[in-house]
């Protein structure tokens, strides 16, 4: 399979939905990182989103939607979950919320939960895809499953374990501008949870909410209930060391705070540093070396960032 670059424009858009419409995967552009999309309407296109990740079919997808009416459709909010649509979307939080019996998913999509995880994204270029798509798009990230998110189009087609070749397209609109995952929380009962941290700060939407959120750990690697919550996850070649201000010899050294060839922020921006954070853990691989990561601070981003850094140090598993 030859993989199209696509431009950002009419003729691309209209190319990737058609591609699409067909059945195809083709990676597409978010505020987050690259998704790898198919409709999530139809069990082949999904099947295809596996097969090009190599994706463990027990994980679940993310789907995406223009709006808030859209994800209405599909899944049955409460009066919190739209509370926090109209403050966050469109945007980085992925809510995961019963499904409705007649939403017209995928079963693959949910890997056999009665939720489904849904976000609206920012990007303008995904916004006018979905537009003219015409329905909603299953979405991980654009790269092989458990390897390092994809910030930009080079990232989905590195010849180093990315997709070329394995997708019909990727819609190239440059660098994602927020460079990690979205925030996830979902309920239990009543009880707002965190499931995964990411591009939008938990104490944003403990503060929209007027409560904590409850905090939950990854879940084991046999029946994750949400996206991004495989123990490892993320992950270079390398081995990685994390909270590391140290370099040892015959290691790549990842920097925060502080100059470097391999520096997440040279001035200690968490903001910086998370749109960095993938980019640099790439760069730092082709090294061929064990890589260190200086330790950065935990909350706000650092959240998120520290989450990514920890799954892509943890033991290395099939997924």
């Amino acid at each position: 399979m030859r993989t199209e670059r696509l431009k950002p424009d009419g003729d691309g858009i209209a190319r990737a939905a058609d591609l699409l419409a067909s059945g195809a995967v083709v990676a597409i552009p978010t505020e987050t990182v690259y998704g790898l999309a198919g409709d999530a309407r139809n069990g082949e296109a999904v099947a295809r989103i596996y097969e090009a990740k190599g994706r463990p079919s027990f994980n679940p997808l993310i789907v995406h939607l223009p709006n808030l009416t859209a994800a209405r459709r599909i899944a049955v909010f409460s009066d919190e979950a739209v509370a926090l649509a109209q403050a966050f979307w469109p945007g980085a939080l992925t809510m995961v919320l019963p499904l409705r019996p007649d939403a017209g998913i995928a079963s693959l999509v949910t890997a056999g939960h009665e939720t489904i995880a849904i976000r609206v994204p920012a990007s303008d270029v995904a916004q006018e895809l979905l537009r003219r798509f015409g329905g909603p798009l299953a979405a991980p990230s654009a790269n092989a499953s458990g390897r390092i998110s994809p910030t930009s189009p080079d990232h989905v087609l590195d010849p180093d374990g990315g997709l070329d070749g394995r997708i019909a397209a990727v819609l190239d609109a440059g660098a994602s501008p927020v460079g990690v995952e979205s925030t996830i929380i979902g309920w239990n009962g009543d009880r707002p949870v965190l499931l995964r941290p990411g591009g939008l700060p938990a104490e944003a939407l403990e503060e929209a909410l007027g409560r904590k959120l409850a905090r939950k750990a990854g879940s084991d690697d046999f029946s994750p209930s949400s996206p991004g919550q495989m123990t490892s996850h993320y992950a270079p070649n390398a081995a990685l060391r994390i909270n590391a201000p140290d370099m040892r010899e015959g290691e790549t050294h990842i920097t925060f705070g502080r100059p470097g060839a391999f520096s997440l922020s040279p001035h200690g921006d968490l903001t910086e540093a998370a749109a960095n954070l993938f980019d640099m853990l790439r760069r730092a691989d082709r090294e061929g070396l064990p890589i260190a990561v200086d330790p950065v601070p935990d909350h706000g981003l650092g959240t998120a960032i520290n989450d990514r850094l920890r799954r892509a140090a943890a033991p290395r598993n099939n997924g």
